[in-house]
């Protein structure tokens, strides 16, 4: 299927990285509008928003930014950089992302259940920081056995792998900062 054909799905709910009440504050002009800096559940996307006016917004706070009547949100202003956030929610990022993992943890699990060789030579295990070709093969050869059901039996059958949820969250931000090549997670 062409990327082209591919239908576009939208973020539904996003996850509070910074509330910035009176806008950015290098920005130029009188009128300063309320900015959230968020990210996207589904597609754990930067994302910039524009909260209605008097809501007031805390980090790790999840809203609601589907096609229906949103509560916090008044519109998508549009994707951000990485380098665009501020420091604050550059703080709040990984542990934004570990939360995330954690609430939807089927859905990580099953990338280690699922997942194909790229190449000939190259696993998608293996663009996981920390995971070479011998802990690809055990992961491997353990889910042949039976499917795992979360990162904790994953870390008992497999041996000395390192932390499996640091590792998703090491690959999400660098998929985030625009770093690699293939993103499994990002998109």
């Amino acid at each position: 299927m062409n990327p082209i054909d591919k239908p576009q799905t939208r973020e539904e709910r996003a996850i509070v990285l910074d509330f910035l009440e009176h806008g950015y504050p290098f920005d130029q002009g009188s009128m300063k509008t309320p900015i959230v800096q968020a990210l996207g559940l589904t597609h754990l996307t930067l994302l910039e928003l524009i909260p209605k006016k008097g809501v007031h917004l805390q980090p790790h706070q999840e809203v609601y930014i589907g096609e229906g009547k949103r509560d916090e949100i008044h519109h998508i202003k549009g994707r951000i950089l990485i380098d665009k956030l501020t420091n604050s929610a550059g703080k709040e990022l990984p542990h934004v992302v570990e939360e995330v993992i954690s609430k939807d943890n089927d859905r990580f699990i099953s990338f280690f259940n699922k997942a194909q060789p790229l190449t000939m030579r190259m696993h998608q295990l293996e663009l996981l920081p920390g995971l070479g070709k011998k802990h690809m093969w055990e992961v491997i050869n353990a889910r042949k056995a039976k499917p795992f059901e979360n990162f904790e039996d994953l870390k008992s059958r497999v041996k000395l792998i390192p932390d499996p949820t640091g590792m998703v969250v090491k690959r999400i931000l660098s998929e985030l900062k625009g770093k690699e090549k293939y993103n499994l997670f990002v998109g």
